[in-house]
Order: structure tokens, then sequence, then C-alpha cells
């Protein structure tokens, strides 16, 4: 029997219109929420005619965490995180911690975790298995890299485009916090533009052309 392709749901949520994220196995009907931004209602219907197992997190700025605390209590699902450093010093009472190379099981597909700090040290991604898309949260956008608040933070940036992104291949689809998804095919010529220049000691929001 040949697995159906896992079903991947998306809501905007938020001021900043942060990209919510469920996936869904059509087999088995089982369903994560990823990164509850704000707006519960929202979330709750994406979840709709599935059974959700538990909440992960890509990272913890408050713009995708706003609605966890509430969709915890309603919920009651486990939550899934990078061990961190988190945001702004805070305590994350996560129930399981995803480092890189872990895996999650979602009926009958796999997500695998990679770990891609630089916009913030707990940011992680989850690919799905046998699959050309993965949930980049704010690792990755169409026309940059994820905002960083120091030049040590930008460096990490750049080596994790070299040593994790870029390693993927052409066809993959990265669905990212913000804004549209892309096919990383598309950008490479960018990114690889972008990293074969000397920034400095730059750190802020980048863009592919700068």
């Amino acid at each position: 029997m040949t697995t159906k392709p896992i079903e991947l749901r998306t809501r905007q949520v938020g001021p900043w219109g942060m990209n919510t994220y469920a996936l869904v196995c059509p087999d088995t009907h089982q369903s994560v929420l990823i990164d509850p931004g704000a707006d519960p209602e929202s979330l709750i219907e994406m979840l709709a005619a599935s059974t959700p197992i538990a909440i992960l997190l890509t990272h913890t700025h408050g713009d995708h965490t706003g609605a966890l605390d509430e969709m915890r209590q309603r919920l009651q699902l486990p939550l899934y995180a990078h061990p961190g450093p988190h945001a702004f010093g805070i305590t994350l009472d996560a129930d399981y911690w995803l480092k890189d190379g872990d895996t999650f099981q979602l009926g009958e597909h796999t997500l695998n975790v990679s770990h891609t700090p630089g916009h913030i040290g707990d940011q992680i991604c989850f690919a799905i298995a046998n699959d050309h898309r993965i949930i980049v949260g704010d690792t990755i956008f169409e026309g940059g890299p994820g905002k960083t608040w120091s030049a040590e933070e930008f460096q990490t940036t750049l080596k994790t485009l070299r040593d994790v992104v870029l390693t993927w291949p052409d066809d993959t689809v990265c669905f990212p916090g913000h804004g549209p998804y892309f096919r990383l095919g598309d950008q490479r010529a960018k990114i690889e533009a972008f990293l074969a220049k000397d920034h400095g000691d730059f750190f802020g929001d980048a863009t592919w052309d700068m």
C-alpha cells in the first residue's frame, strides 16, 4: 500500500502575519499543530476532522508562541521544542525536547528535525520524510534569511545556510514562518552569491541581493 502524502494546512495569524501549520496524516488522521502564534479559534479550525497528538515549535519568539498556553490548556497535548537557549531567557515547559537528527512520528509519516540556529538559538526545521516539503520557521524566507540581532548570530546564520539549508535538494519546498512558500532551487544561486560576499560585522534584516 502506498502511503498518501501528508496534508499540510496553514493559516496566517497575529499582527505579523505568522504562518501557523497543521500536518495531518491522511491514513490515521493524526495531526500536529506547529507554532500556535495567535487566534486560537482559527487554530482549532485548522485541526478539524483530525486527532491532534502534539504541538511542535520551530522556535520560541512570541509571534510563534502567543497562543501556546491557551492551546495547551484547550487541547491537553504534549509540547515538543528545542532545549534552547530560548527567546529572552524564558523557561519553556516542554514535555519533550527535540535536537538535531531527532525524528517525530505522525501516523504513517516521519518528521526529521534539523537544528538551524542564527535567527535564534532554538530554531529547528521539520522535514517530512520521503517528501519535498520542510517547515522552516524563520530560518529562511524567499527573499533572505531570518533577522539577526548580533554579528555573531549573523555568522551563525551563514553557517546554517552553508551546512544545512544548501544540502537540501533543489526540489525542496520551504514553508516559512512568514510570507509565501518557495522552492529552494529557485533561490539557490542567490543564496550562494550571498554567502560568497564579505558582510563584515553586519547583522539585522538581510536580503539575498545585498
